[in-house]
């Protein structure tokens, strides 16, 4: 199938090839469609810094939302995309502060054409604040000066607000406030980080891993006090620790909101910022498949407690689907939190979208196979089913097979998608289960004694609790080669195969029972050779009215169930005790 598909693909990835090739020649007509206008927001260097101030102002008057729009005002190109977020609003908040300890800014004076040269804010030494024109038109602070921001906040760290009051500072992030109050000394820079956030990571950790073992400890408890209380075994054969990846999820989001409020550089934001987005990430999938193990085993102790046999079939698909949704969720909130554009990957899933489509064929069938058989109810777990010469009772129903049992106790697993055509054949949803055999007699039998005995058998299966009293039949149906053979059609209405075994077991040993009481042998195939002497005169027999033939066979019935199981006794089912 792979050597019929590869020059599928080839072809398809030739053809995708060439349609870029083509929109990105010079030539081509789509290199001459003009390049979308600017906003107006940023279309000159006023609009770029009425819009910076007018978002800063909002943020203060109670829309943190409008940070966003702060943000857009900055080049944050040499910038990772995992962290340009979290390093856009530091930075937007450390100009805004450089702003207020500069001058108060008319933006009456800033130009408001769209072409020029760069316009100036103010020099420092430690960098410059400029506003500059992009390749696209729009107008930002330019990106030099915005990686310069720290150190000359720094610089300006001694000079009073010429723009506002210090009832401002309370706007600003946490981390910023925390350095203004910090002795200089725990500013020197050691390695790769200053001495402080190094002290603030150390007591981040401290605290998650703290908290982790507080609330593992916790969850321990709970859960064991919660398995004493409840009578399931189920429940009682979890684990303490079921529930630990909680503590992960803890102390990972402890680190992770730690580690934006102590304003670290790019670099070691990157690193740390998106281990700990991982494992924030990884522990919550981790606790969302443990609950979902406890919902299951809550659904199965429900599907247990009732007589349908479909809620057992359904409630194994339900933890898979919730955990294959987990999956799911789980892969996109990690996609999202290190900034993976999962529209733009699904895009080039389109090229194998052939190749998996040829793939998950047989997939696709046996998902459809399971839909057949749960909507259909064609057998639930624990039916007896003969399909395709597999016969065995039903030990789970999945997404892609089922595995029945057999009666060597071997596992079977047969794919969902030949339930959709095969004939199955459910001996479980039997209501009856017949035995249909010959009872054969030898040929000196008295008749009366064959009406004896067939009566009895029929008062047999009156007495008889599980047998179907509404149809049977047991007559003398044929004279054969070597016996009278009385023809036994019974059924049973038993639960399950194990119940009917002991009922044709007693019934059996009862028809044996009363045969010897009545003195009727069974014949097997032999031949006998009489002599017979004329001069001897055969013995008298006894013989017995019908009416008198009838109450004999039901006297010695009666005496015969009395005998075995007692009169008006109904044994109940096979239940085996758990191992």
């Amino acid at each position: 199938m792979w050597r019929l598909l590869l020059p599928v693909l080839l072809l398809l990835s030739g053809l995708s090839q060439a349609a870029l090739g083509q929109e990105n020649e010079p030539g081509s007509d789509n290199s001459s469609v003009k390049a979308a206008s600017p906003p107006e927001t940023l279309i000159s260097p006023r609009a770029t810094m009425e819009t910076f101030l007018h978002a800063m102002n909002d943020i203060k008057r109670g829309d943190p939302q409008r940070i966003d729009d702060a943000v857009t005002t900055l080049d944050l190109s040499d910038i990772s995309p995992l962290v340009r977020r979290e390093r856009g609003r530091d930075l937007a908040w450390m100009l805004l502060e450089v702003m207020d300890r500069t001058r108060v800014i008319d933006t009456r004076r800033i130009p408001a054409g769209q072409n020029g040269k760069p316009y100036l804010f103010a020099s420092y030494k430690n960098g410059t604040i400029r506003i500059a024109p992009m390749e696209d038109g729009r107008w930002l602070f330019e990106r030099e000066g915005v990686a310069k921001l720290p150190l000359i906040l720094d610089e300006l760290s001694q000079t009073k607000r010429v723009k506002g009051s210090d009832a401002d500072a309370q706007y600003l992030p946490w981390h910023l406030r925390l350095r203004q109050q910090i002795p200089e000394r725990f500013k020197q820079k050691g390695f790769l980080l200053e001495n402080w956030q190094w002290f603030g990571i150390f007591l981040i950790i401290l605290v998650g891993v703290m908290a982790d073992k507080l609330v593992s400890l916790l969850l321990r408890m709970l859960v064991r006090r919660w398995k004493s209380q409840s009578a399931s075994h189920e429940f009682k054969a979890l684990s303490d620790r079921i529930l630990r990846p909680l503590g992960l999820m803890v102390m990972a989001v402890i680190w992770w909101a730690g580690i934006n409020l102590l304003g670290l550089g790019e670099a070691s934001l990157l690193v740390l910022l998106l281990a700990v987005k991982f494992l924030a990430s990884l522990s919550g999938v981790w606790a969302a498949y443990r609950l979902v193990d406890i919902v299951a085993i809550y659904l199965l102790r429900r599907a247990h407690s009732t007589e349908s046999k479909l809620d057992d079939a359904l409630v194994p698909l339900i933890p898979r689907t919730l955990k294959i949704f987990v999956t799911v969720i789980g892969f996109v909130f990690i996609a999202d939190n290190i900034n993976v554009d999962i529209s733009s990957l699904l895009a080039g899933l389109g090229l194998g979208g052939l190749a998996f489509a040829l793939a998950a064929k047989d997939m696709v069938q046996n998902l459809f196979g399971s839909v057949t058989v749960l909507m259909d109810r064609t057998f639930t777990v624990g039916d007896w089913i003969i399909v395709g010469g597999v016969e065995g009772s039903v030990e789970r129903i999945g997404f892609r097979s089922t595995r029945i049992r057999t009666f060597y106790n071997s596992l079977v697993t047969v794919p969902n998608s030949k339930f959709i055509t095969a004939d199955v054949d459910n001996m479980g949803e039997r209501r009856y289960r017949r035995l249909s055999c010959k009872l054969s007699l030898t040929y000196d039998t008295p008749p009366d004694r064959i009406e004896a005995f067939c009566e009895g058998v029929r008062e047999l299966i009156r007495q008889h609790p599980y047998m179907r009293k509404d149809y049977y039949q047991v007559y003398l149906n044929e004279f054969a080669a070597s016996s009278l053979n009385v023809l036994l059609y019974v059924f049973w209405e038993t639960p399950e195969w194990n119940t009917e075994l002991r009922e044709r077991h007693r019934f059996m040993l009862d028809i044996l029972r009363l045969a010897k009481r009545l003195g009727v042998e069974f014949a097997f195939p032999t031949q006998t050779l009489y002599m017979r002497s004329e001069e001897m005169p055969s013995p008298a027999e006894t013989r017995l009215a019908q009416s008198d033939a009838f109450d004999l066979g039901r006297q010695e019935a009666v005496a015969v169930v009395a005998d075995s199981t007692g009169i008006g006794v109904k044994p109940p089912p096979v239940v085996f005790p758990p191992a």
